[in-house]
């Protein structure tokens, strides 16, 4: 809406606190996502996704290893890999912040960009007025 507020600043570069694999997913983020969308204020949900996405590379990797079960250490019994539910707890992490940041498909549909109007990626807007 025109008489929301606008946070100043794009993101750029990624904090150095991160590991090598989320400041890569926040790089791609920034990239990938539409000009001017990610801005400072969004820095936490951001940086939120990114240490997700990391985390959840790194148990598909280490479940890619254990498979879906493992003998359990003291019984042998088989149970679940703890990679698993690392990887599950990551995925909706990233799927929430992803919804915040207009990352998925359908809430890519509810953003609009300042100074972007829908007429300006609309062809017929000129024949209909």
């Amino acid at each position: 809406s025109p008489n929301e507020p606008q946070p100043q600043g794009d993101l750029v570069e990624p904090p150095e606190y991160m590991t090598d694999g989320a400041k890569l997913a926040w790089r791609y983020a920034v990239e990938s996502a539409p000009e001017h969308l990610l801005k400072r204020l969004d820095m936490s949900v951001l940086e939120v996704w990114s240490c997700a996405a990391d985390l959840y590379r790194k148990a598909q990797i280490g479940l890619n290893k254990t498979g879906l079960l493992m003998k359990s250490p003291n019984a042998g019994v088989p149970i679940q890999s703890p990679f698993l539910a690392i990887a599950n707890k990551q995925a909706q992490i990233m799927t929430k912040a992803a919804v915040e940041m207009g990352f998925t498909p359908a809430s890519r549909s509810r953003i609009s960009i300042p100074g972007e109007s829908p007429k300006d990626n609309d062809p017929w807007a000129d024949i209909a007025g």
